[in-house]
């Protein structure tokens, strides 16, 4: 018996073979490969209506064939004619997504001779069939798409709470949005005092060195809309005649997206791919643009952390100060009268034990020395942690701390007079650099276990004009030490001197 429909079965498995793939590239692959099959074409393409919404350029099976040569023309006394080139014959039907074209599906090259009726309705019920298999699959890739970028924005949230630094934060934002977007480069930008936007921060494949520190100058045709927390979108940087900047000849497609969260615009964040890469499509610009708003979100929670943390750290350490000063600091100093009006007593008295009166004149100086010292941890601990010290006693105390790291032990440090209303630049800068290299000569002697740093601004020159005293002490190898300004002092260990006036 006849078979009324000989390919049904080819046209089944064509049917079946569309939709076993949910990944949007291979399903329009297995479009093409099962029409040029079912209809024994040697060529077959999907010319899509709108490549960038997917992202995608035309799919396609194998070269197209070229049209069979014409024959010789006969032996004619005329001018030989151009000979004219037989169109090869084609085969296209549109395939329909939901209420709109998605493309043409087009086929030529048919082995046995040109394409029937049949040939054409097998395609066409082919052709509806993968209408259903792409929009399925636009949608599992629209998911997919999604849920990576909820998790990116979720893992930049959690790295971003977790107590990074300010331009760390930046770089986990730039990285991780380049990786989503599969771009070339994830780009912050910031505002400039001038009015222009420059790159702080730049994540790319190679050495973004030439790239951080680009400026958008302003009077640029984009900042307005950056600074103005507006996204915009670059079909191709290399050319746009809005982009102004020394780098944009190494770019193609890009996303500007503003960070801004409670109406206060941290930068922008800006994902450009490489020249001549595939557009941005819708979804992926709406993903991005949520995802930089979730990712300013984290940025000024994170600020707002930090910010609770240091100010947690400032009133321990206020109240660490409070309770040195009204504890220690007063205990101290009690005991040191009880030791003067004892020493005076003895001293009053006749009393010939001079083991007794020393002893108790060097506990004195040991007890004045202790509250010195107490009060200079106080002044330490109301400085910022974090900060570059501004005032002349944050300095001095910066560098004993960093001789600290290098001795094994940390100095202790005395300061005589007002030495913050008194001493100004340059007298202060020479001074620093003076404690400088006496901290460095003291950290190289052997055996050294106890550094002095006195700062006197009540010590006047010999020839009685006002002027500060810088006295270093160290235990290590003796010497007599030296003196920059004049004065010296010898005895044990080495004592570096320096003077200059006020």
């Amino acid at each position: 018996m006849h078979d009324p429909v000989p390919r049904l079965p080819s046209l089944l498995e064509a049917v079946l073979s569309v939709g076993t793939d949910l990944e949007l590239r291979a399903t329009l692959q297995h479009i093409v490969d099962a029409a040029a099959e079912l209809t024994e074409a040697r060529y077959a393409a999907l010319d899509m209506t709108d490549p960038g919404r997917d992202g995608l350029t035309g799919i396609r099976t194998a070269e197209r064939p070229e049209p069979p040569e014409p024959p010789e023309p006969p032996e004619s006394t005329e001018s030989p004619k151009p000979p004219e080139l037989p169109e090869l014959p084609e085969l296209v039907v549109p395939i329909h997504v939901d209420d709109e074209v998605f493309g043409d599906l087009r086929l030529a090259g048919k082995r046995d001779g040109p394409f029937t009726d049949e040939d054409e309705q097998l395609v066409r019920v082919l052709a509806t069939q993968a209408g259903i298999a792409i929009g399925n699959a636009r949608l599992y890739e629209t998911a997919r798409q999604r849920e990576r970028w909820i998790e990116g924005a979720a893992a930049v949230t959690t790295a971003l709470l977790s107590g990074e630094s300010a331009a760390d934060a930046l770089m986990t934002v730039a990285e991780r949005a380049r990786r989503l977007a599969e771009a070339s480069a994830g780009v912050i930008l910031q505002p400039t005092e001038d009015g222009g936007m420059e790159i702080v921060t730049a994540s790319t494949l190679d050495d973004p060195g030439d790239i951080v520190g680009v400026v958008i100058e302003p009077g640029s045709p984009v900042l307005e809309q950056l600074l103005g927390g507006e996204p915009v979108f670059i079909d191709d940087t290399a050319t746009d005649p809005r982009m102004t900047t020394r780098v944009r000849h190494r770019f193609g497609p890009s996303m500007m997206l503003p960070l801004q969260a409670g109406g206060r615009l941290l930068g922008t964040l800006a994902l450009p791919r490489r020249r001549g890469g595939r557009p941005y499509t819708a979804v992926e610009r709406l993903l991005a643009t949520q995802f930089a708003s979730q990712a300013a979100l984290a940025l000024v929670h994170a600020e707002a952390q930090h910010s609770r943390e240091r100010l947690a750290v400032y009133e321990d350490r206020d109240r660490i100060a409070r309770d040195l000063h009204d504890l220690v600091v007063q205990r101290l100093f009690a005991t040191g009268m009880m030791l003067e009006s004892t020493q005076r007593r003895s001293a009053g008295t006749g009393d010939t034990d001079k083991d007794v009166h020393a002893m108790l004149g060097r506990a004195v100086d040991e007890l004045q020395s202790t509250v010195q010292e107490v009060r200079t941890a106080i002044f330490a601990l109301q400085q910022p942690p974090a900060d570059a010290p501004t005032t002349f006693r944050g300095k001095v105390l910066r560098e004993a701390a960093g001789a600290g790291a290098v001795l094994g032990f940390q100095p202790s440090t005395r300061f005589i007079g007002a030495v913050e209303n008194r001493l100004a630049e340059p007298v202060a800068g020479r001074l620093l650099t003076a404690l400088r290299r006496a901290l460095t000569a003291a950290s190289r002697r052997a055996g050294a276990s106890r550094v002095e740093i006195t700062v006197d601004v009540t010590a006047p020159l010999p020839d009685g004009r006002p002027g500060v005293r810088l006295t270093v002490f160290d235990d290590g190898g003796a010497g007599n030490g030296h003196t920059e300004g004049g004065g010296a002092e010898g005895g044990a260990g080495t004592t570096v001197t320096w003077q200059s006036p006020l």
